[in-house]
């Protein structure tokens, strides 16, 4: 089905959804684009192809490259960057908070502050003390919003929604949905916000 703005699908064990995550704001803010943020799991769709981890820890070259293009693109983009001790973090319960406050407007600033803190500040997100603080910086209840995050309700929320990202055929991330038109990466952002603009408008 064709959406109406641009569908921001981001995973945040993602090395380059940070990137994205920290530039969409910024750039749409004066094009009227809506932004409809959507966190999934990369973890199914990794072990569909067997794969039992990043592919940037399965194939080393790759890894080396993904490392160093971070810490270009970051340098290049102004975004704070230090490598995490740890790749890739467990992001479950960040994805589940953060697929709770979609609908309450509130996902893209709990998002930033979860992927500043695993990406610029080497804190561990999978640590619900980490993201109890991070609520509380933005002015909610931690400990109220954690429960709510992990009902049944919630957690299926996220898991159907991982669901429909494989339906959708995305297979990476981070991947920007415009109409029927799938952008993976990075560095296609700017040709989505192009493509909306051309398309869709």
């Amino acid at each position: 089905m064709a959406v109406k703005g641009i569908q921001f699908w981001f995973e945040f064990a993602s090395t380059y959804s940070y990137l994205s995550v920290m530039r969409i704001e910024r750039l749409v803010v004066d094009t009227g684009i809506p932004v409809e943020w959507k966190p999934f799991l990369l973890g199914p769709i990794f072990r569909s192809q067997g794969w039992n981890t990043s592919p940037f820890n399965i194939y080393q070259a790759k890894g080396r490259y993904m490392w160093r293009d971070i810490e270009r693109l970051s340098s290049k983009y102004n975004i704070l960057f230090k490598k995490p001790t740890e790749f890739p973090r467990n992001g479950l319960l960040a994805a589940r908070v953060a697929c709770m406050a979609e609908s309450e407007g509130w996902c893209p600033e709990f998002t930033q502050k979860v992927f500043k803190a695993n990406f610029a500040e080497d804190q561990d997100i999978s640590d619900s003390t980490i993201i109890s603080e991070i609520l509380e910086s933005i002015g909610k209840d931690g400990s109220h919003e954690i429960a709510r995050a992990q009902s049944p309700e919630n957690k299926e929320l996220l898991r159907k929604q991982t669901e429909e990202a494989i339906n959708l055929g995305i297979f990476g991330a981070p991947t920007f949905l415009v109409g029927t038109e799938l952008f993976w990466g990075n560095d296609r952002l700017e040709n989505a916000i192009d493509w909306y603009k051309k398309h869709i408008v």
